[in-house]
């Protein structure tokens, strides 16, 4: 069902927007952390960090996809603010057939590219092949990537996130089941996680876009839409290039780290690869409900509503910090058990190493949800430089400081450091464009 954020209490609205994504999130992860846990558990720690150090470079294709899914969705959320549903569903078209440009060059590239970047990161030689292995078979599946964030930018933009919850509800639960059939029943190893997650994306892909085809059938435009047009073209890479280089660079910040922490041996790299799980479930949730707020946003600025804009960054606000409580709680008292669903009870460097990324970086969630929010409504009123300077401003600072820092302390503790530092700088500078912003909008 369509939903106009437009109109009723903004707290209540975005409360009742931003559930489902938090949950589609959730179910989300569970594909990146189903692969760890059943690698972990039942082939060994070498697949465990084989599977990490292979989602690292599968996040660069994520981000293409997702900046895809972005410009759709701003530009399809002010077009629905606007009542303009002929130019809606042109821009729908449009962003179609770009990320099937986009998807089309991504596959060509991974095929011949994955061994050269696994080499790059100083990819271990015990756990080389079965990290190529991986993306060898994840990246005949960006399709199924490319679509689904496709057709799940529409429905947020249309003021739906309760119908690709359900469909990614589904898929996350079918997952798990298929990861244990291949690994546990099949003996596929790290094969197995590969095809099990291409499988169930497949699957969510297309009843995905089945069902934003039927959705889109009952939008009635006052005339036939073109296929494609240049200027809603423009409008969408305005949004998607920098969210596409935002989170490319943060890919390519995170390989880089990756590369330092390879250096300190499989054990540090297998708690790396549990602990980051765990943390990219928060800084995930966060970021979701930040595009959340970016549809909430663009609906608003369609619709001249300027004041709701302000009302819903405190609303963004009060909801992030709500879901920080209980995962700062989960990750400082109770974390050694969460990391052992991914590591076996000897393993005892990487469990400790899991602990202390776990220890350093929990307790400054609240400072990088607060970013996360702020970053949302620019992206919203399509302030985009302003988005790129705080994102790299973050990234920069966490790749320096982790080489810096490691070298200072000759351990891996100096590189879980910069994470905070890096958030902290970055959440000044997000927040002051953010009101920078607003008063421009309010002045104008």
């Amino acid at each position: 069902m369509n939903k106009d954020l437009t109109i009723g209490k903004p707290e209540t609205v975005l409360w009742k927007f931003c559930l489902p994504l938090f949950g589609s999130i959730i179910f989300q992860q569970l594909y990146n952390i189903a692969d760890s846990l059943v690698a972990g558990k039942f082939i060994g720690e070498n697949a465990l960090a084989a599977v990490g150090n292979s989602y690292e470079i599968t996040l660069i294709f994520i981000a293409f996809a997702f900046g895809c899914n972005m410009g759709c969705s701003v530009v399809v959320s002010q077009l629905f603010g606007a009542r303009d549903y002929t130019r809606l569903k042109t821009a729908i078209s449009t962003a179609c057939i770009f990320s099937a440009f986009v998807c089309g060059i991504l596959m060509f590239i991974g095929i011949l590219g994955c061994s050269p970047l696994l080499q790059l990161i100083r990819t271990p030689r015990e756990v080389f092949a079965d990290s190529k292995l991986y993306l060898d078979i994840y990246v005949w599946g960006l399709p199924f990537v490319f679509f689904y964030n496709i057709a799940t930018g529409i429905f947020s933009a249309l003021g739906d996130s309760k119908t690709p919850f359900c469909f990614l509800a589904v898929s996350s639960m079918s997952n798990i089941a298929v990861d244990i059939l291949f690994v546990k029943a099949f003996h596929m190893g790290v094969a197995g996680v590969a095809w099990a997650t291409f499988l169930c994306q497949g699957a969510s892909c297309i009843l995905a876009v089945l069902a934003v085809w039927k959705r889109l059938g009952k939008i009635q435009a006052r005339k036939k839409p073109p296929i494609f047009d240049r200027t809603l073209l423009k409008n969408i890479l305005v949004i998607a290039i920098p969210s596409i280089l935002q989170q490319s660079f943060i890919s390519v910040g995170n390989i880089l780290i990756q590369s330092v922490i390879n250096g300190f041996g499989a054990s540090v790299m297998a708690g790396y690869s549990a602990a980051v799980k765990l943390n990219n479930l928060v800084i995930t949730s966060f970021t979701t409900i930040g595009n959340g707020i970016s549809n909430f946003t663009a609906q608003n600025l369609g619709a001249h509503k300027y004041e709701r804009i302000r009302e819903g960054f405190h609303a963004g606000i009060k909801m992030v910090w709500c879901l920080c409580i209980p995962f700062c709680i989960l990750y400082l008292f109770f974390g050694r058990y969460l990391l052992l669903l991914f590591l076996e009870k000897g393993s005892v460097d990487a469990l400790m190493t899991g602990r202390q990324f776990l220890w350093i970086l929990s307790p400054f969630y609240f400072i990088v949800s607060a970013k996360l929010i702020a970053d949302g409504i620019l992206r919203g009123v399509s302030a985009m430089r302003q988005f790129m300077t705080a994102t790299f401003t973050d990234l920069i600072l966490r790749v320096v400081l982790a080489f810096v820092l490691s070298d200072l302390t000759a351990s891996a503790t100096g590189i879980w450091c910069s994470w905070p530092i890096g958030w902290c700088i970055a959440t000044a500078l997000s927040i002051s464009f953010y009101k920078k912003k607003f008063r421009k909008l309010t002045e104008s």
